[in-house]
């Protein structure tokens, strides 16, 4: 994993059920996967922080969480509410720091986007935030349409949006495919790039037409880092399951 020498945050460096984790998925994923780093200078060593990430394989997010530990932060995702409510599982959640999601309206989805941010702020931490809520449906494996939660929680608190891409992880786990373990150590690499400047004044409420703009702005920051890591131009326009006769599941 080439990256320059980071100094641990104390996120980190504090024992915490992280440790554990990551004492069992670094190594199994260091086995199948050699994830290249670029542009982890973009990546706050300290304080909270909006990561945006594209998403096509069910096993991207362990890649994205090992990159981001490797970095220095202890990668905390939003997670759907119910699951908070699983036994064993909601108690391990909870011991990550993961932050529970519910679908809501958009009224009750600002209330909880500045709940959210406040908290991240008030604890210096991150989050790891999937704008497009799902694996897209784009047929070539570009993002498609993304959903404003990652905005909501970056407005309400003049939080950083860090884009990330991710490519050859379809290699390893294709979308709704069947793991493949060999060979083993494919290589993938995960660039992340400079913060999206948001036109929007912090802690405003946003009307629907801009946070529209402002998460199609995350999302064509996406493509673009995707399309270096592929070599290849983004589509013009992103795939929208809306208009291709695919349900939409979830607001965040």
């Amino acid at each position: 994993m080439s990256t320059s020498r980071r100094r641990a945050s104390p996120e980190k460096t504090k024992p915490s059920p992280f440790w554990l984790a990551a004492a069992i998925v670094v190594p199994a994923v260091g086995l199948l996967a050699r994830i290249d780093v670029e542009g982890a200078e973009h990546l706050p060593e300290s304080g909270p922080y909006v990561l945006a990430p594209n998403h096509y394989s069910e096993f991207d997010p362990i890649v994205v969480a090992v990159a981001t530990w490797r970095l220095g932060r202890a990668p905390r995702f939003m997670a759907k509410d119910s699951l908070f409510r699983v036994p064993v599982v909601g108690t391990v959640l909870r011991g990550l720091g993961m932050i529970p999601v519910s679908r809501t309206t958009s009224a009750s989805a600002a209330g909880q986007a500045i709940s959210q941010a406040a908290e991240l702020v008030s604890d210096g931490r991150g989050v790891i935030v999937y704008p497009e809520g799902s694996l897209t449906r784009e047929p070539d494996l570009w993002p498609m349409r993304g959903k404003s939660g990652a905005v909501r929680v970056a407005v309400a608190g003049d939080i950083p949006v860090i884009p990330v891409a991710t490519w050859g992880v379809q290699q390893i786990l294709p979308r709704y495919g069947k793991l493949s373990l060999w060979p083993l150590r494919k290589r993938i690499r995960v660039r992340f790039g400079p913060r999206v400047e948001l036109p929007e004044t912090a802690g405003a409420t946003l009307a629907p037409a801009q946070l529209v703009a402002a998460t199609d702005l995350v999302m064509g920051r996406i493509s673009g880092l995707l399309g270096e890591l592929r070599g290849e131009e983004p589509p013009a326009e992103r795939w929208n399951p809306g208009q291709h006769g695919q349900q939409e599941t979830g607001r965040l």
